[in-house]
């Protein structure tokens, strides 16, 4: 800081920096006024330079919020996702479905079908995490444990503020459609899930068996119906019908005698790399 300048009243300025909420600003002013005062910035370049590093900080901490809320499987990124062995499946209209831009203000769904093992829950936790990653919320639910959770708000009469609760959430993931039980009570809760979530806000669903199988999951033919119409109407549909890439890696690691099996090792998702975590599901 040159002779002539003011001297700044640190303690005062940190707590005008708490009041109008800038607490990157307050951790960072010092060193950037150091150097704009050695590099000879004008005022305009520092103003620049500390809310460009506030509303970066808050990007990040908002990305960090929505992670630690959305439940995704860790490890499950569209880097470590072996589209090789998925060949139906493009690159290209994935990346596209995760910028969330078109389909995710519509409210449209995407469903993964295909057997289990053949990637679909690596698909649609890493499809999670790349919205997070740009701006969107996402929450990741095992169907069944969430019907169990709406079966109780519904005892306790709050079944409809428990689903208002789903809607801050941009994309709602129900993974294993099918380990609902086929009974009256869990598939009404479901329904009336997908029901409000109709052409207001999107959900994912992966499920093993097709469309014609769902009487499985809904008992009743016209409610069967009802949901199918309701998820297709706006949706895109990923058949993913591979062999088992998990029994496809079992064989392989057999048949390596005398090689121990690698496994994945837990990153933070700017880690994972392709090698990190080869299945798919």
């Amino acid at each position: 800081m040159s002779r002539n300048a003011p001297t700044i009243d640190a303690q005062r300025l940190s707590l005008i920096l708490n009041d109008l909420r800038l607490p990157a600003i307050k951790l960072v002013w010092s060193d950037f006024t150091t150097r704009a005062d050695k590099e000879g910035w004008p005022g305009a370049r520092l103003l620049a330079a500390l809310a460009e590093h506030e509303i970066a900080e808050r990007d990040r901490r908002r990305i960090e919020r929505h992670l630690g809320e959305a439940r995704l499987p860790p490890g499950k990124t569209l880097d470590s996702f072996a589209f090789d062995a998925v060949p139906m499946i493009s690159r290209a209209q994935v990346t596209a479905l995760c910028s969330g831009d078109g389909w995710l203000e519509k409210g449209a769904n995407l469903i993964l079908f295909g057997p289990p093992g053949g990637g679909k829950t690596h698909l649609a936790a890493a499809i999670g995490l790349a919205l997070i990653e740009n701006g969107w919320r996402v929450l990741f639910a095992r169907t069944s444990d969430l019907v169990q959770k709406l079966q109780v708000a519904r005892r306790e009469l709050a079944l409809e503020a428990a689903i208002a609760k789903l809607d801050k959430y941009h994309l709602l993931v129900l993974d294993d459609l099918a380990y609902v039980t086929k009974d009256q009570a869990e598939t009404s809760v479901l329904f009336e899930l997908i029901s409000a979530r109709y052409e207001r806000r999107s959900t994912l669903i992966t499920a093993n068996q097709p469309f014609g199988e769902w009487n499985r999951v809904f008992p009743d033919p016209a409610m069967t119906l009802a949901a199918v119409d309701r998820l297709v109407h706006h949706a895109t549909i990923f058949e993913m019908n591979v062999e088992s890439y998990r029994r496809r890696s079992a064989l392989q690691r057999q048949s390596r005698a005398g090689r121990p099996p690698t496994f994945a090792t837990i990153k933070s998702s700017g880690e994972l790399s392709h090698s990190d975590n080869q299945t798919p599901e």
